[in-house]
């Protein structure tokens, strides 16, 4: 079950990563096939402050999913309203805030960038036209977890799907009919954001949406709690941006704005190409976070294994398309180029996308390490690979191959900081390893031992029966009576017999993981479904006591009963005292 969700997960995020990234590569392609070269490297020039609303962004988007998933674990749907409150008023404050900096100071920040007197003009132009949308791509990416949440992946990529369209329309707008340069060029990018976040708003704003907002529920003590949450993807974000900035740097001096207008092609289109990375990042960042506070050493590990397989397939894919086809990529975005700029920019792409694969099993493993609390891991990784690698590959391959060995700097950071990170877990263990366990620097401790641990998949009645009869000798072999084993399988059985015959469709893709554990002189008896979402916690009323008889025997018998639905799949964890 984990297995197939990752899977959808890990698309979906890979899709919405394109979100911020998409809308630029329009642009690029737009700006370079009809205003030319000089406009691209100015579009260049102003991506570090757009990386700059973009950190921002994620670093309350991470902080969401973090906080969410401790909430999650806990089954607390209030704390996770209150983060939704809290997150999506703090995010129009700031991005109110950065629209009136950036429209009022676009022309020195434009010269901060390094643009000069000709460049300035069409840097800050399209700054200002892109920092009109702040208010939408904030909220858009402050959204994308709230969805993944509430099992919304499809409405997630149509909002993309709508957000795309919308923009190429806008673009071909500016250039055929409203001639607004590179202001109506990044205008154009801005309408396309409240396009989408209007469209996904439909969900938020129906009755079926399980998340409430209100006013009263914004907290300063949960704002701080979302920004020390995301504070680690935020050093992530600044590292890119500061090596974005040194990279236009040491491009200028090898080759001028040639070069730094390939960068900009280069690094768009791996932008987008690297969505899968970003996608496995999204994915292990919530799931890691709700499988450690749960100490479920099994799922974490089925997890982190199938985003790593599943994300390096689909990034060798992507890698094989750009060896491929990089000449065909390079001259949809600039057509009018000469043959020698062209042949730079296809030899640079190719280049660059050998690192995709080893890019995407550390942004897996990176945000592992956040999810599951190793913060200081996550962020000494992020320095290192996203500005000190990639910076000091960049400067050494310059002057030891020239101008055209810069391109090998994305494989050569990612494969040492891959190498540096399995290393370092070595030296911790003391051993070569590649058991999860083990990479992730888990605790000796961590998690409940084998014998203290009764996982069973069902499928069927026959089987519901069988995992009674084993929940019950689970219980005798753990020194339980004979009367509080039979009422453990007891409530195994009327649970799980009310998911199979109630929730199973037809067809056999629906899936039912039930685990017991004992821990602690304590019982806990966890189910989880891909069924249609279900809480059973509310559904029992005392007022009918003929409603749901097996659910409401299993609730008198459960100390505590937590119930989520999550990425569509349902959870319910109920604790038992060890006597009855």
């Amino acid at each position: 079950m984990i297995k197939s969700q990752v899977r959808r997960m890990l698309c979906a995020q890979a899709l919405s990563a394109m979100t911020v990234s998409l809308c630029l590569v329009i642009d690029n392609i737009m700006v370079g096939r009809f205003l030319g070269v000089s406009a691209l490297a100015a579009s260049s020039l102003a991506t570090p402050i757009l990386l700059l609303l973009n950190a921002v962004s994620f670093l309350m988007s991470a902080g969401v999913q973090v906080v969410c998933g401790r909430s999650l674990g806990k089954g607390s749907q209030e704390e996770v309203n209150e983060a939704y409150s809290t997150a999506l008023s703090a995010s129009a404050v700031f991005s109110l805030t950065f629209l009136a900096l950036v429209c009022s100071l676009s022309r020195p920040l434009a010269s901060l960038m390094g643009a000069d007197a000709a460049l300035a003009k069409e840097t800050a132009a399209y700054m200002t036209g892109f920092a009109i949308g702040a208010p939408a791509t904030m909220t858009a990416l402050i959204l994308i977890p709230f969805l993944q949440i509430a099992g919304q992946s499809s409405l997630l990529i149509l909002s993309v799907l709508c957000m795309t369209v919308t923009d190429i329309t806008f673009d071909l707008l500016n250039v055929y009919v409203f001639h607004g340069g590179m202001f109506g060029m990044g205008l154009a990018s801005s309408l396309s954001y409240y396009v989408a976040v209007a469209f996904c708003s439909r969900y938020f704003l129906s009755k079926k949406c399980t998340f409430r907002f209100s006013r009263k529920r914004v907290s300063l003590r949960k704002l701080k709690e979302i920004l020390l949450g995301g504070g680690p993807s935020v050093i992530d974000q600044a590292a890119s941006l500061a090596f974005v900035f040194a990279m236009n740097r040491i491009l200028l001096g090898a080759g001028g704005d040639m070069m730094v207008a390939a960068y900009s092609v280069i690094s768009t289109i791996c932008n987008v190409s690297n969505c899968v990375s970003t996608g496995a990042a999204g994915v292990t960042l919530s799931l890691s976070g709700i499988f450690y506070n749960e100490e479920d050493k099994t799922s974490l590990r089925v997890m982190l294994r199938s985003v790593a397989r599943t994300a390096a397939v689909m990034s060798a894919g992507v890698t094989a398309a750009l060896l491929l086809f990089a000449p065909f990529i390079v001259r949809v975005f600039i057509p009018d180029a000469g043959e020698a700029q062209q042949s730079l920019v296809i030899a640079g792409l190719r280049l660059v996308s050998l690192g995709l694969i080893p890019c995407c099993l550390n942004n897996a493993l990176k945000n592992s390490y956040q999810g599951t609390g190793r913060v200081r891991t996550m962020e000494a990784i992020s320095l290192t690979e996203n500005f000190a690698l990639p910076a000091a590959a960049a400067l050494a391959l310059r002057f030891a191959v020239g101008a055209k060995g810069i391109w090998c700097y994305f494989f050569v950071a990612e494969a040492l900081a891959l190498v540096g990170i399995l290393a370092r877990a070595w030296v911790k263990r003391r051993a070569v390893t590649l058991r999860t366990e083990d990479i992730l620097l888990l605790p000796d401790d961590f998690g409940v031992p084998p014998e203290d641990l009764l996982e069973m998949d069902i499928h069927s009645m026959e089987d519901v029966m069988d995992a009674s009869r084993k929940a019950e000798a689970f219980c005798l072999s753990h020194g339980g009576d004979r009367r509080h084993s039979a009422h453990m399988a007891l409530c195994v059985e009327e649970m799980g017999a009310n998911i199979v015959t109630h929730g199973f469709a037809p067809g056999g893709k629906s899936r039912l993981s039930i685990l017991l554990q004992y821990r602690d002189r304590r019982w806990m008896l966890r189910f989880r479904d891909n069924c249609e979402a279900f809480d059973p916690v509310s559904h029992i009323s005392e007022e009918n006591i003929s409603d749901g008889i097996g659910i409401r025997l299993a609730m008198r018998m459960a100390d505590e009963a937590h119930y989520t639905y999550l990425m569509s799949i349902n959870n319910l964890l109920l604790t038992l005292r060890a006597e009855s």
